[in-house]
């Protein structure tokens, strides 16, 4: 699973054959900048836990610099850190294209390349591992994937089988899914190795 932030029905999602949830713990708003933890957090990853799933968590950042992206990192570690984490811990950095005045706009590739290696290593020095997720376009137009050959990576492509051309560890495979006990449309992913 992946994409879970809202309340869900944990029981449900482990009787559906779920082996682990990559569950989002917090944003970063792409307006004002405020850094914000997901209201059913704490609530979501103790109920997968006690359920028996493994469990990664993620951040969705809207970082525009190194610091920002440490910070981020900071904060994150902070929340996880009386839970037992023994999937990747993600940096999830997505281009807001609602033409609602993203202070993202116009983003380029270098520095978000080294806010992805600042939150990483931030991540590896918390004892975590660390991940980049991103699209194909991403992967291929913004992200200079030479630096990340250390990282675990999280592609997301829609499809029957990907044909991204490099390497990556976990594939997200659809954003349509459906699961018992999760509300509506979720992510499902597949992990390799």
């Amino acid at each position: 699973l992946g994409d879970v932030y809202k309340r869900q029905d944990w029981t449900q999602v482990a009787g559906a054959g779920v082996d682990f949830a990559m569950i989002r713990a917090g944003y970063r708003g792409y307006t004002v900048g405020s850094i914000n933890k997901d209201a059913y957090f704490d609530y979501n990853i103790q109920q997968a836990l006690a359920n028996g799933l493994e469990v990664g968590v993620y951040f969705f950042s809207q970082a525009v610099t190194v610091e920002e992206a440490q910070q981020e990192a900071y904060l994150l570690l902070e929340w996880i850190k009386d839970y037992d984490i023994t999937y990747p811990v993600v940096f999830d950095w997505e281009y807001i294209t609602s033409g609602e005045g993203a202070r993202t706009e116009g983003m380029d590739g270098e520095t978000l390349t080294q806010c992805a290696l600042a939150f990483c290593e931030e991540i590896r020095q918390g004892g975590y591992e660390p991940m980049v997720y991103f699209n194909q376009d991403m992967g291929y137009l913004t992200y200079d994937l030479r630096e990340f050959t250390d990282l675990a990576l999280w592609l997301a492509e829609y499809d029957e089988r990907p044909d991204f051309y490099y390497h990556f560890d976990l594939w997200q495979y659809t954003h349509t899914g459906t699961v018992a006990g999760i509300e509506g449309n979720v992510d499902l992913n597949l992990m390799f190795g």
